[in-house]
């Protein structure tokens, strides 16, 4: 069994301790995630475990000859060789010990030795077992699964991009038969297809693995415990992901009741020791304070878990039919309509996502509904009163000034959301002293959060979101996600994050190159209906398919057409109403609960728990609240259940 050990390592930037005697063991099976907030030190700890890093103190031990792969978050470039060339360097170990063996078999003519004899027997085992052998069907399998084409194989590395050359590096190091695995935010360039690719690769590698990610969906399905960074201490949590923020969301409840008792005491300090500081008969009394102020171990909330909230302004009133596409058909070389004869009617309120594989045409269909690309056949027109913001990657570029995030960002601001701005500005990642950064030493990615958040302050009844999620830690997305299904608007979006996409959606549209359908039905359904295809229970119109026929068409048509759509109009209104009282009850329970713990801090404070009649009517009233409270719940699981 393979392994890495750390024992009590320490690591510190200045007087900042990024990692405090940390001990974690890595080995044959492992299946864990790393999680932190941005700047807790996660990228630090990788590099220390992949040998990159020497830490300040501490030991780590890798067994003798364990193969430790590495995948850092961006920066890896390739060239001078082709795609395949270059994959083919991942099997360097197995070259190696094919000369060995070989060197070995040349000694053996002159020395026919048994020890010789069994360590080129030996040799030649490891690699027939490592499957080296198979190397060129194992490159093919895993480079078509990170969404790379056959004919992309003869390219030169230096055709590909920034996102593509980290696949190439991520084959790599998928293709190096580790025994240990560490992978920095591997999902930050793969599409959704990639991503269930490595999903399946992760589920059935038999070494071990560490991984940061900010996709929760993927954690889920990959890993089945957790090691939380924060404060320099490292945590280790049994369990999948979502199971870690139940748990974590726990302990976090207390903490926060901690914390705010001792901000109490720490106010209570301070203001003696201003009052009195400077008065000769209080000044002993005073220097006392300040000692016990001093003593104070500070507790800490991890910024990564702190709750923040947000909400869009309420979006100007539209008709009820928001969007209108006829015969749209898109070309780059007039030879092949990547998008073709796509008609489409989007409602208020519905949250259309458009899926597929890259190239397919996704990013292009929203800058035509968004009206930045104008050369298409066919119509696009846009409801009454509708009022369009659209985000794009490529927003970003339109960032800059010397003002600081903060001050850019209340320029932006109607008077009455100012006081709000620090809140927003920390549910988009920008917290402390973060606000403060000048405009134009922004990263592309802190621009591309700010051009959302900028966004999403304006009030626009359709959102068109190209790739919203990205640059976004798992926090933010919950807040995106929950604003977005608050908005009382229409929503048309891309997005790679499988757990955002099902969370979101009610209609799916599907591109492939040429050719598009529509489901009724939210993402869950639209995978239902692909499994039910792939088992054999429905025809895919796609299967077979190399270009675009009128044949084809009627059969899309016809497809479609199978499930009575007035049926599934009908089903989705009465799933909606369903989530909405389900919501309604969850905001419900929450206001009883938070009230229940008010009562009970109230019950806490020595002015009532002293008073027999005081102490008895907030009882009464916290009993009052458990009782409604288990009524309430009792609802909510009776419509969760028929939801």
């Amino acid at each position: 069994m393979a392994f890495v050990q750390f024992s009590k390592v320490s690591m510190a930037f200045g007087e900042r301790d990024i990692l405090k005697d940390v001990s974690v063991n890595l080995q044959t099976g492992t299946k864990a995630a790393l999680t932190g907030a941005n700047g807790s030190g996660k990228s630090t700890l990788i590099k220390i475990m992949a040998g990159l890093i020497e830490p300040d103190s501490g030991e780590r031990i890798a067994q003798k000859d364990a193969r430790i792969s590495y995948l850092p978050q961006s920066g890896l470039v390739h060239h001078g060789s082709t795609l395949i060339e270059e994959t083919d360097k991942a099997f360097e170990w197995g070259y190696e010990i094919l000369k060995q063996a070989e060197e070995i078999a040349e000694e053996m003519k002159t020395n026919n030795s048994e020890f010789l004899a069994v360590k080129h027997s030996e040799l030649l085992s490891k690699l027939e077992e490592s499957g080296w052998y198979r190397r060129n069907v194992l490159s093919e399998q895993v480079l078509t699964g990170l969404g790379f084409e056959r004919s992309d194989f003869t390219k030169m590395t230096d055709e590909f991009s920034g996102g593509w050359q980290m696949r190439i590096a991520l084959a790599k190091a998928l293709l190096t038969s580790p025994d240990i695995l560490l992978l920095d935010e591997p999902t930050n360039y793969l599409d959704l297809e990639a991503r269930n690719f490595l999903e399946s690769f992760l589920t059935e590698f038999k070494g071990g693995f560490l991984l940061v990610s900010h996709d929760r969906y993927f954690l889920d399905h990959t890993i089945n415990e957790v090691y939380e960074l924060f404060a320099g201490d490292l945590k280790r949590y049994p369990g999948n992901f979502s199971h870690y923020e139940k748990v974590r969301e726990v302990e976090l409840e207390t903490l926060i009741h901690q914390y705010e008792q001792q901000q109490q005491e720490i106010q209570h300090l301070e203001d003696f020791i201003r009052r009195f500081g400077a008065k000769a008969t209080k000044a002993a009394q005073a220097q006392e304070r300040q000692k016990m102020l001093d003593k104070i171990e500070r507790i800490e909330i991890p910024e990564n878990l702190k709750k923040i909230y947000f909400k869009f302004p309420p979006a100007p009133h539209s008709g009820q039919l928001v969007l209108t596409i006829e015969n749209l058909c898109k070309s780059y070389d007039s030879s092949f309509n990547v998008i073709n004869n796509l008609n489409l009617i989007v409602e208020k309120k519905e949250r259309l996502v458009v899926a597929g594989r890259n190239g397919a045409g996704k990013s292009t269909l929203l800058r035509m509904i968004a009206g930045v690309d104008s050369n298409y056949t066919g119509t696009i027109k846009l409801g009454s009163g509708v009022s369009i913001g659209y985000f794009s990657q490529d927003s970003a570029e339109k960032i800059s000034g010397n003002e600081t995030i903060l001050e850019h960002l209340e320029s932006k601001l109607p008077l009455e959301l100012i006081p709000k701005a620090r809140d927003m500005l920390g549910a988009f990642l920008f917290r402390g002293d973060d606000v403060f950064k000048s405009i134009n030493v922004l990263s592309g990615g802190e621009k591309s959060r700010i051009a959302l958040l900028e966004l999403l302050i304006k009030p626009h009844n359709l959102l068109i979101l190209d790739e919203p999620t990205n640059h976004l830690d798992m926090h933010s997305k919950d807040v995106l996600l929950q604003a977005l299904k608050d908005f009382d608007g229409t929503v048309i979006f891309v997005s790679h994050d499988r757990g955002f996409i099902e969370d979101l959606s009610t209609i799916v549209l599907e591109l492939h190159p040429g050719v598009h359908r529509e489901f009724a039905g939210d993402y869950k359904y639209y995978i239902q209906r692909l499994e039910a295809e792939e088992n054999g229970l429905e025809t895919s119109p796609l299967s077979n398919t190399t270009n675009t026929s009128a044949a084809q068409k009627e059969e899309v048509k016809a497809t479609e057409t199978k499930l009575n759509w007035e049926e599934q109009k009908k089903q989705q209104a009465e799933k909606r109403k369903l989530e909405k009282e389900v919501e309604k009850l969850e905001n419900e329970i929450q206001a009883k609960e938070n009230e229940k713990e008010d009562l009970i801090n109230q019950l806490s404070l020595p002015e009532n728990y002293s008073d027999g009649e005081k102490s008895k009517t907030i009882k009464n009233k916290i009993d009052e609240i458990e009782a409604e409270l288990e009524k309430l719940n009792q609802l909510w699981e009776e419509k969760a259940t028929l939801l």
